[in-house]
């Protein structure tokens, strides 16, 4: 005979002896408490590990982002004087063309009316 109260479940053995419970699965004692606590407290532990050491690489990632955008920086930086240096210099070279232009129509200017005379 069985009869199940609560979540224990009592089987009597005669009718004329009291039930006594049955025999429970597998029991977790205090020691298997703690096994399974230590077990899940370092899984947390390897898990918070890993976090943090993707934590790092990310760090590191970013550090080396920010000093390639600083080394950009510089760059853009001597560039910008490389350009405004080429500026200047085309700015002189069409002055010096422009006086050269100008010299050379006197030149053949000149040439012309001292041919012109001699004809």
């Amino acid at each position: 005979m069985m009869a199940a109260i609560g979540s224990r479940d009592f089987r009597a053995q005669d009718d004329n002896e009291p039930a006594a419970p049955a025999p429970a699965g597998p029991r977790v004692t205090g020691e298997g408490a703690l096994d399974t606590a230590v077990k899940r407290l370092a899984r947390a532990l390897d898990a918070l590990d890993a976090a943090v050491e993707r934590r790092r690489e990310a760090d590191r990632n970013e550090d080396t982002l920010a000093a390639q955008v600083q080394m950009l920086g510089v760059d853009r930086a001597r560039l910008a004087d490389q350009l405004d240096g080429e500026a200047a210099l085309a700015r002189q070279l069409k002055e010096v063309n422009r006086d050269v232009a100008e010299r050379l129509d006197k030149a053949i200017g000149e040439i012309q009316s001292l041919l012109g005379e001699e004809a």
